[in-house]
């Protein structure tokens, strides 16, 4: 599976926090059913590796990956719960090197040109711009990003319903990232 030309088919990953690995499965499916077969949940609760688990089982064809991933040790708890892309707010070498060694998508956060390059460096085409409206939002991003032609985004961090069309008429970027709060009452709602 290409994780990238899939993240880039679907347009919108919701940023998932689940304190209850119950919530994981009605959550997905509200997701799915809804038009948007992919999730980013985030290591920043304990439920996280048991949630992406609990997805994954619910919808297997969904496109599930790990968020806010600080070490090596939480990209094999979510690859082994089941998730098939890794983000961090950051550039942690160690980290981005070890996925890239097992050949699992990774997308460290980046807001600033020597991100890139070291992202660059480390063979990635894809970062996540993080946070991207705090950063400077769209005009900071493609000014930062035009010496950088090989290198796409995915922003997250403030992208709202009144600006993510705006992200994605961007040619550079394969999908926008925002924070859902868990909820398969606001995924109903469409709301990110």
């Amino acid at each position: 599976m290409d994780v990238i030309k899939e993240l880039s088919l679907i347009g919108l990953v919701p940023v998932i926090k689940i304190d209850d690995a119950k919530d994981a499965a009605p959550l997905a499916k509200a997701l799915y059913e809804g038009g948007l077969p992919c999730a980013e949940v985030t290591f920043r609760t304990a439920a996280a590796a048991e949630a992406i688990a609990e997805m994954v089982g619910a919808c297997p064809d969904m496109l599930v990956g790990a968020g806010t991933v600080l070490t090596t040790a939480q990209v094999d708890e979510a690859v082994a719960a089941g998730a098939k892309f890794i983000v961090s707010p950051g550039l942690n070498p160690t980290v981005v090197k070890y996925c890239v060694d097992k050949n699992i998508p990774v997308m460290p956060g980046i807001n600033n040109p020597s991100g890139i390059e070291q992202a660059m460096e480390l063979g990635l085409k894809v970062v996540k711009f993080f946070p991207a409206e705090p950063s400077g939002g769209l005009n900071m991003l493609k000014a930062m990003a035009a010496p950088y032609g090989g290198v796409r985004f995915m922003p997250t961090g403030g992208i709202s319903p009144a600006n993510v069309g705006d992200y994605l008429a961007w040619n550079r970027i394969i999908a926008c990232g925002e924070q859902l709060d868990g909820s398969s009452q606001d995924a109903r709602r469409g709301q990110f």
